[in-house]
């Protein structure tokens, strides 16, 4: 797997945005990315210093839908990256 592949995309939710304030950013990978691929991926995508990195694993849930049908959401796997003193992403920041 290449490096920058393990980043799916970032989350920016009221959540995610209310832990930028603690420096931790919040992005979505891939089922198959450990700490160790998500730190080098966000050190070399965004040119910063990565302090820890934890991952949380969402099941999919069953929803139902209006005709009685189920539908069943996909499992997703996030990671909440905190970074160094002085670290910040611009995509986050709104520059």
């Amino acid at each position: 797997m290449h490096v920058f592949q393990a980043l799916k995309r970032p989350l920016i939710t009221e959540k995610s945005t209310l832990l930028q304030e603690q420096n931790k950013y919040v992005f979505e990978v891939l089922p198959t990315a450990n700490k160790a691929q998500v730190r080098e991926a966000v050190q070399r995508a965004y040119e910063v210093k990565v302090k820890s990195v934890n991952i949380v694993h969402t099941p999919g849930e069953n929803r139902r839908l209006r005709n009685g049908r189920w539908l069943r959401t996909p499992a997703t796997k996030k990671a909440i990256v905190t970074l160094a003193a002085g670290g910040t992403i611009q995509l986050f920041e709104g520059a």
